[in-house]
């Protein structure tokens, strides 16, 4: 049996947040203190302060989570919020790993982090999960990812996200029991003997011609096609009738972003900024070498695509009824969506039924599952759901 409480919190200190959610999960879930404490914050916490005061008010056994950018659950959406899942369970078994100095070795730190999986040597569950939590500005995510799958010789399926900050991109924390990390990612490792649904989905396609990546430098887009990179943009705003303005480009990027082709979809990739020398800051890296197009999108197109991603992740539970679901989607696609953000949530809602739901917009997103569309991805959505 595995039981479940989803809250949430607007209170503006640390210490009343932290008193607040704890009162309400005492209330929706009282008795022994939860297996595990599931948490996403916004940076207007402290979230060092936040994070031990829920440990010493709540005691759950695990504590993971991150900083967002965008908080939401069945009963709300907004930002600025701290918004918690609390399990526990005679079903799951649960364990969680941190890995530390991401940026100066991702394969080190995806071998450090699947060290930690009991799965790997018990044999006792046949499904093997994780919800993997990572600093996006440390870079390497794709990488990150890649190793997990190879340490757990792809054993497990991987759902999650970058860590945000309001898309401030300045700092972003993990957090691991009652420390908030940056430069690091933490997993929490959820074995069972029924399975965890995941989903994945974006609704972008093609709209430019495709183009090649001739020159990185990290996440550094600094040509396409041997020309400066922000020039292939600049032609596509001409040839699509928009504007781009190089001193302020996220109206523009927000709806024409990057999307590499991998042979069976296009995973994608949202550019930030123009440096003075041509080249265009992403979110994340673009591999060398690469084929990209520019994309576009509808909300039409989005709501689908979570409606698809959450269809997908109730297929997985092979008949089981949802207990809980998780849910992340792209900072880009909130403020690219505005209030239309919610009829994602409502798409997700529908399916759902009854299961409740929680989740944060993410600096890029996290998935590895069976049949499903892998790796780091930016404005993708990406759906765990429990089955009871």
């Amino acid at each position: 049996m595995t039981e479940s409480a989803v809250v949430y919190t607007n209170a503006a200190s640390s210490g009343e947040a932290a008193a607040s959610l704890c009162k309400k999960l005492a209330d929706a879930l009282p008795g022994a203190p939860a297996d595990v404490l599931v948490l996403f914050a916004s940076p207007t916490y402290d979230q060092q302060a936040l994070l031990k005061a829920l440990k010493t008010r709540c005691q759950p056994k695990i504590l993971v989570g991150a900083s967002s950018a965008g908080e939401f659950t069945h009963e709300t959406r907004g930002a600025g919020l701290a918004c918690a899942l609390a399990l526990r369970s005679s079903d799951l078994h649960f364990s969680a790993a941190i890995a530390r100095d991401l940026s100066k070795d991702p394969v080190a730190a995806g071998r450090n982090l699947a060290a930690g999986f009991r799965g790997l040597t018990d044999r006792g569950y046949a499904y093997r999960s994780a919800l993997v939590m990572t600093d996006a500005l440390a870079g390497h995510a794709d990488e990150l990812v890649d190793q997990l799958t190879v340490a757990t010789s792809g054993q497990y399926q991987f759902f999650g996200g970058g860590a945000g900050d309001d898309a401030q991109f300045r700092r972003t924390n993990v957090f691991f029991d009652d420390e908030a990390v940056t430069d690091a990612a933490v997993a929490l490792e959820i074995l069972s003997n029924k399975p965890i649904g995941v989903g994945v989905g974006h609704g972008w396609e093609p709209i430019g011609p495709a183009m090649r990546v001739t020159e990185i430098d990290g996440k550094r887009l600094v040509s396409l096609n041997g020309m400066p990179a922000v020039e292939a943009f600049e032609r596509h705003a001409a040839e699509t009738s928009q504007t781009l303005d190089r001193e302020a480009p996220i109206p523009f990027f927000l709806h024409n972003i990057l999307g590499i082709d991998t042979g069976s979809g296009h995973r994608l990739r949202v550019p930030l900024a123009i440096n003075d020398d041509g080249s265009v800051l992403c979110a994340s890296e673009l591999p060398i070498g690469a084929t990209v197009h520019v994309m576009r999108t509808t909300e039409r197109s989005a709501v689908d695509a979570a409606a698809r991603a959450t269809s997908a992740a109730m297929q997985g539970l092979k008949g089981n009824k949802p207990q809980v679901a998780l849910f992340f989607d792209c900072v880009a696609t909130r403020l690219r969506m505005g209030d239309a953000f919610g009829f994602e949530l409502k798409a997700l809602a529908e399916q759902l039924g009854d299961a409740e739901f929680v989740g944060c917009n993410t600096h890029g997103q996290i998935a590895r599952a069976e049949g499903q569309f892998g790796g780091f991805h930016n404005c993708t959505a990406v759906v765990c759901v429990l089955p009871e």
